[in-house]
């Protein structure tokens, strides 16, 4: 039983190789991208939308109050970055229900990537709003010799992402083989639903994190303001 699609090699010309997680995650992104210029291209502002643009409006309505409960901030900036990990991650593992796929989320290849979009956006969005200089002045506190043990956390804690999204996913195949083996008419039924449910708050789980993080490094320069017009006042 493949548990990865990283196994499942689709084409191969010479040295080349096309396996099922490339392929997958093409499918999804290019699902994503239709399904996207599809709502989009007729918005409107009546007072009668059609059903997509309704859903659509549902669901980024909930990714924006979601972002703002967890950060305090505006969900503005935060919408893209975040909105569009949540997407991908919750399609990549509803799609589980399409016979023959295999979610790319199930490689560790892909959720290392995923992790390090959200390594690199943390100080992205740290410096955008603070400054370099205050940004990386956090990693000094609460004195120079935690900054070796401030980086490893940084660090530490993308691997963490990358391994919990992996881990769930593919445990969840290895559960739903097992049971299949053992009883191939009730327990797949049973499986493919908490499949789909874990998958989807997986995703929320991932996205919830990564705002998280981004949150830590875009509020202390908030927080510093605040304390400086409570002392003024």
């Amino acid at each position: 039983m493949d548990i990865t699609p990283d196994s499942i090699i689709l084409w191969q010309y010479g040295k080349f190789s096309l396996n099922a997680t490339i392929a997958y995650t093409w499918l999804v992104i290019g699902l994503l991208t239709v399904s996207s210029w599809l709502v989009t291209r007729r918005l409107s502002t009546a007072t009668e939308i059609s059903r997509w643009q309704n859903l659509l409006e549902v669901v980024v309505t909930g990714i924006r109050d979601q972002i703002e409960q967890v950060s305090r901030q505006q969900p503005g900036q935060f919408l893209p970055f975040v909105g569009t990990l949540f997407l991908y991650i919750s399609v990549a593992n509803l799609l589980n229900v399409v016979p023959g796929y295999m979610a790319p989320t199930g490689s560790l290849s892909t959720t290392t990537a995923l992790a390090l979009c959200v390594f690199i956006a943390v100080p992205l969005y740290g410096i955008a709003s603070e400054g370099p200089i205050a940004y990386f002045r956090q990693y000094l506190q609460p004195t120079w010799f935690m900054l070796p043990f401030n980086v490893l956390g940084e660090i530490s804690r993308t691997i963490a992402l990358a391994v919990r999204l992996y881990g769930n996913i593919m445990s969840g195949t290895v559960i739903a083989g097992i049971l299949l083996s053992l009883t191939p008419y009730f327990f797949p039924v049973v499986m493919q639903l908490l499949g789909l449910l874990t998958g989807q708050i997986q995703a929320y789980i991932f996205a919830v994190l990564a705002m998280v993080y981004i949150a830590s490094a875009t509020s202390a320069h908030q927080q510093q303001e605040k304390r400086t017009s409570t002392q003024s006042s």
